[in-house]
């Protein structure tokens, strides 16, 4: 203040944290390219509890490719595509309006065949588990049964009808296990469907999860940028009035001190004349 004038202090930059969020758009090329990634992980995804390393691995590879993403950016692209397959679902699902579907989500084909994938290895280790611990696998003996029925047959044809009889009973009895073998299995199978039904559920409940509370973040953090705003216009505003006061009390000042300097000069100006009266005298 070198000029008797007040200089207002300037007003703060915008947060450093509103630049850290405007990240760049993920291209159709990007896009496609981490999902082939992310596919060829998804076996190791579904069965290792802490993906952190795996998240790193798919931004790595990402990096190779010529596309720089973080971790997190890429666990937070996969949270958003998995939110949109299911939104289109339902509507690839009706004939009638499969390609209004498909167009409003061009990666729900590379979504859906990644999840048919995960769905067919878990089948496929469960039919292999099954297996190993059927016991009609090893011991139901149909194929034997069927080969001593058919030696019995072949070696009393002129025996009388209830030889033959019970040769036909034992056959019997070997296709009966063999279809209450084939039973269990199916219903092994559909046991394997429902709890794939339900890992798939309990996956997508989790997904929403985390979405509300990206959500709730992303709220809660346009709630804290708006309060700074309105902080600063508050600031502003009352810097304003400073000047102003500043102003007033700078303008009395002047008027008082021109007052004063009128008040000089009319009682030099009197005094000079009484002087000059008293020479004339």
């Amino acid at each position: 203040m070198n000029d008797g004038r007040y200089t207002p202090p300037p007003l703060p930059a915008d947060p450093p944290s509103l630049e850290r969020e405007r990240l760049p758009q993920w291209s159709h090329d990007e896009t496609a390219a981490f999902l082939a990634i992310r596919a060829d992980l998804d076996h190791s995804f579904v069965s290792t509890k802490r993906n952190k390393a795996l998240w790193e691995a798919a931004s790595a590879r990402l990096h190779s490719l010529g596309f720089a993403r973080t971790p997190d950016q890429c666990k937070s692209k996969w949270k958003n595509l998995v939110t949109r397959f299911k939104g289109t679902e339902a509507v690839v699902a009706d004939p009638q309006t499969a390609a209004r579907g498909s167009s409003s989500f061009p990666f729900h084909e590379e979504l859906r065949r990644i999840f048919d994938a995960r769905v067919e290895r878990a089948r496929a280790l469960v039919r292999k588990k099954a297996k190993g611990k059927d016991p009609d696998d090893h011991d139901d003996g149909g194929g034997g049964d069927g080969g001593e029925g058919d030696e019995e047959e072949a070696e009393q044809l002129e025996e009388e009808d209830d030889d033959r009889a019970s040769g036909e009973t034992m056959r019997s009895g070997s296709k009966k296990r063999t279809r209450k073998a084939a039973a269990r299995r199916s219903g092994l199978e559909g046991e394997v469907e429902a709890m794939l039904r339900e890992f798939m559920r309990r996956q997508l409940e989790m997904e929403e999860r985390w979405m509300e509370a990206a959500e709730a973040r992303e709220a809660e953090r346009r709630a804290r940028e708006e309060e700074w705003r309105t902080a600063m216009v508050a600031l502003g505003e009352e810097r304003l009035a400073l000047v102003r006061r500043w102003r007033d009390l700078e303008d009395a000042w002047r008027a008082r001190a021109e007052e004063r300097e009128e008040r000089r000069h009319q009682l030099v100006a009197a005094v000079l004349a009484k002087l000059g009266a008293g020479d004339a005298s």
